[in-house]
């Protein structure tokens, strides 16, 4: 699995862009030499020609001069052409003139050896250059020799001449005599008995070396030169074939080494989302560098966080909504057994008090007051449990229907006075809840004719008050009843950094207060204090009460 994966796909990218720049390379490179190769017209491979087989036998020569330093330049041009047989195309194979194609009917390329005096001395083609004959008139007198086009003995062609070198100081050959009378041709290939006007051989072209002769190579003018590339591409092929050999390996060990931190890394990153997905939100992919993969890591990370969070918030209000729901089962079920059995003994309990004889009639009353009282709980007891809407109405609207709803169902006066404040979620469902306990305790224990409740916003903090005129007790020793819900409340404010105060005495009310601190995003503005805040009073309707 591993040797697919994204390290070798990055060592095999840095291979190919290698190979694929060295063949770039060789490419531009074989072009180059192709182009400049068939570029290269007829008169430079004669020129080619002409000067390496100058060179053998300018080399045959000074060995052949070494041995018989007396004897002079035609002799020695003899005997240094018969000494490089096979090594020049003057006698050696016939393929060596082989410029390329001439037309049919064409004379090939031909070869001749020319004294310092233009005179031909042996030639690949006798019976067109004979021995003896003029080829030159006017030799070159420089040791790159000369070349042009022009008419020959074979018609128009493109020529070359080459000198050939030797050791100075032998003398120069007077085998022919020539008439002052005789001048050059006009043509320097033109044929003609007539000697150069001054002799080259006298001239020494350097201090140690003189021409002794020329190698003349000519081919028809219309031929087509043919180019052999493998000697010239083969050997810029090798070095680029061992580059590759070398930059494979060395580009497999560097993609493996460069590219093992980026892998660890997405290796980290792929582990913890592994553990996203089977619902682990904790694990954390450690940011490291500024580069792509660090941002990416970075919003993994953020990532994770509100996922984790949206999906607690989504446990919190799955856990609420099934409270809510079994609150409401409860209360349903309370409401429709032990209520109706309740009201049945109240009934009950009121028929027999009037056909009670006299001596009966108190403690049928006393049966009617508990049946009443154990209503009023139960009623009570259904509020409590019963869910109000505070994510669909707000925070100020919720407390009005739970107060409306203890006037209406318990003919209790509840007075409101209710501010609009800025608080989080979970602190406007701890008001609502702790305002919820504490009526229901007032309604339950305290008996009292009449309720208030404050809600402010003062500075940076939002208070909530319910004071009720009921009997009170002592809050050093609470009743039983009491404890539990007293409790409660005081956890619930401090969790969320508040404060909560209780006072009360036996025969004076209680009053129940807590302080949360504000929103962040609320604006702290005018202080509203429970004088300013808004009343709103609910009196008992006859006809609701009933």
């Amino acid at each position: 699995m591993w040797r697919f994966g994204l390290r070798t796909r990055t060592a095999a990218s840095y291979v190919l862009v290698t190979t694929a720049a060295v063949l770039l390379v060789e490419a531009i490179l074989v072009g180059y030499v192709i182009s400049s190769a068939n570029g290269s017209d007829l008169l430079s491979r004669l020129q080619n020609q002409a000067g390496n087989d100058a060179k053998v036998l300018s080399a045959t020569a000074s060995k052949v001069y070494a041995r018989t330093p007396d004897i002079d330049q035609r002799t020695l041009l003899i005997m240094a052409m018969k000494g490089s047989i096979g090594l020049t195309a003057l006698n050696g194979p016939a393929e060596g003139l082989r410029f390329g194609t001439p037309k049919k009917g064409s004379p090939g390329a031909v070869e001749a050896l020319v004294d310092t005096q233009g005179w031909t001395l042996s030639s690949t083609a006798p019976e067109a250059f004979l021995p003896s004959r003029l080829l030159v008139s006017k030799p070159p007198s420089t040791t790159e020799g000369a070349g042009g086009k022009g008419q020959t003995p074979l018609g128009v062609a493109v020529w070359w001449i080459s000198p050939i070198l030797a050791p100075a100081a032998f003398p120069s050959s007077q085998e022919k005599s020539w008439g002052s009378s005789q001048t050059p041709a006009a043509d320097p290939l033109k044929p003609s008995r007539t000697p150069a006007s001054a002799d080259p051989a006298g001239k020494g072209l350097g201090k140690k070396l003189q021409t002794i002769g020329y190698v003349y190579v000519q081919a028809p003018v219309d031929t087509k030169t043919t180019t052999s590339y493998g000697n010239v591409v083969i050997p810029l092929l090798l070095p680029g074939a061992l580059v590759l050999a070398l930059v494979v390996p060395v580009g497999v060990m560097f993609g493996m080494l460069s590219t093992g931190p980026l892998i660890r890394r997405i290796t980290r990153l792929a582990e913890v989302t592994t553990a996203v997905a089977t619902g682990d939100f904790a694990p954390r992919v450690k940011v490291s560098g500024q580069d792509e993969v660090s941002r990416l890591e970075d919003g993994f990370n953020k990532m994770t966080e509100r996922l984790g969070a949206a999906v607690e918030a989504e446990r919190l209000s799955a856990r609420a909504d099934a409270r809510q729901a079994e609150r409401s089962r409860i209360a349903r079920e309370l409401h429709d057994s032990i209520s109706q059995d309740l009201f049945s003994l109240s009934l009950l309990a009121a028929g027999m008090r009037r056909a009670a004889p006299g001596e009966l009639r108190r403690e049928t009353e006393a049966m009617e007051r508990t049946a009443a009282r154990a209503m009023r709980e139960m009623q009570a007891l259904l509020l409590e449990l019963r869910p109000v809407a505070l994510e669909d109405s707000g925070l100020v609207p919720a407390l009005e229907e739970l107060s409306r709803a203890y006037e209406t169902r318990l003919g209790i006066s509840v007075r409101t006075f209710l501010a609009e404040v800025p608080l989080t979620p979970p602190a406007e469902h701890a008001v609502l809840r702790l305002t919820q306990e504490a009526l229901g305790n007032a309604v339950k224990h305290g008996d009292p004719e009449g309720v208030e409740v404050r809600l402010w916003h003062e500075g940076r903090e939002v208070g909530i008050r319910v004071a009720d005129d009921g009997r009170g007790f002592d809050p050093s020793h609470p009743p039983p009843s009491h404890g539990m819900g007293l409790r409660l409340m005081r956890e619930r404010v401090e969790e969320l950094g508040g404060r909560f105060s209780l006072v009360s005495e036996p025969g004076g009310g209680t009053v129940v207060t807590a302080v949360l601190p504000a929103a962040p995003g609320g604006t702290p503005g005018e202080p509203r204090t429970p004088e300013d805040a808004t009343e709103h009073t609910r009196r008992r309707d006859p006809v609701e009460a009933s």
